[in-house]
């Protein structure tokens, strides 16, 4: 049995708190059958504040941690000996952290202030995992090497489509060089776009994704490309070797679609998608987001609601495909939780 490993959470919406469930289920299992112990001592939000408890939380209470959350978890949990702390540093400090779980906005612009959040951790001496792609795409490289110099993990698979192993695949196919891929890897488009092929406006398509739970209150980064266009520069940043700035992708959003011209498309058998694409070229690579029309028939064409598809070319195997299908919070969360078994079992 490994020693208790003490865990952090920064930023506690929905994917964290998910993953906090997902932990106390799989508790027994993750004990019984990979020998690993853990307690939660770190809880920080914008609402919370930087809530810290060496001795650890009761992970049932954090289940459902809303308004109160903060009278409740201060008034059976935090020492009154332990300070509150002032900022992710400290926090670090009073919680004993040993691995970070990072799930805090997405920033387009700069990755912030998740890139200093990732930083801390490993500069502590805590394993860091993130479900925010801001820092592979502004920061992978000094992350990678950073976690390298202090014997750390610095791990990311919930950041492009769930918890499927994309990262981890790769990193078990040692020498494979990839050439391209394509794919739908935005869910709210593909529900907003399945929604006005029915004859919904766009707003309406979105308020109805909004109520089911699968758009933000803010859904620009999705309609307008964004998400995309981050997730396809996480992949070729780490599976091609390639640093690549947003600004490098060709990016089209949703918002010119009508629903008229949908409707045409999928009567005609040739959909459109908000699809992803990369190509190697020379020392560089080609990239896009875009709406496309694609065969009703295709692997892309079949992808439906919140499922994604990623289809990659490489030099061995001339066509890899993956289909994850409606994916929910668990996937997400539970990326999460196998990249902290893989963190910790090394």
């Amino acid at each position: 049995m490994k020693p208790g490993f003490n865990l952090c959470f920064l930023g506690y919406g929905n994917v964290n708190r998910t993953l906090v469930r997902l932990l106390a289920e799989r508790e027994s299992e993750l004990r019984d059958r990979h020998g690993i112990a853990f307690r939660v001592t770190g809880i920080a939000s914008r609402r919370l504040g930087w809530l810290a408890d060496p001795n650890g939380f009761d992970l049932t209470a954090l289940w459902g941690a809303g308004a109160p959350a903060r009278e409740k978890l201060e008034g059976n949990s935090i020492p009154r000996r332990n300070p509150s702390a002032q900022s992710v540093r400290e926090w670090l400090v009073a919680a004993h952290a040993d691995v970070l779980f990072e799930a805090t906005s997405l920033n387009v612009k700069d990755g912030q202030p998740a890139v200093d959040h990732i930083r801390a951790a490993l500069e502590h001496g805590a394993h860091a995992i993130t479900a925010n792609k801001g820092p592979i795409v502004h920061a992978y490289r000094e992350l990678r090497d950073l976690a390298a110099m202090h014997k750390k993990k610095f791990l990311f698979e919930s950041t492009v489509m769930d918890g499927i192993p994309i990262f981890s695949l790769f990193d078990q196919m040692p020498t494979i060089h990839l050439q391209g891929f394509h794919g739908i890897l935005n869910s709210t488009t593909n529900v907003i776009l399945g929604e006005m092929e029915q004859g919904l406006t766009l707003d309406e398509a979105l308020k109805k994704a909004q109520a089911l739970g699968v758009a933000e209150t803010d859904a620009t980064h999705d309609i307008d490309g964004w998400d995309a266009a981050v997730k396809t520069a996480a992949l070729i940043t780490v599976l091609m070797d390639i640093p690549i700035r947003l600004k490098e992708i060709s990016r089209e959003g949703i918002r010119d679609l009508t629903p008229q011209a949908l409707r045409n498309a999928r009567r005609d058998g040739w959909p459109f998608k908000l699809v992803c694409r990369a190509k190697r070229e020379g020392n560089g690579v080609k990239a896009s987001v875009a709406p496309e029309k694609v065969l009703a028939t295709s692997p892309m064409g079949k992808i439906t609601g919140t499922s994604s598809y990623i289809y990659f070319e490489t030099d061995i195997f001339p066509g890899l495909a993956i289909t994850e299908e409606n994916p929910g919070l668990y996937a997400t969360a539970y990326g999460m939780l196998a990249d902290f078994v893989r963190a910790v079992r090394d």
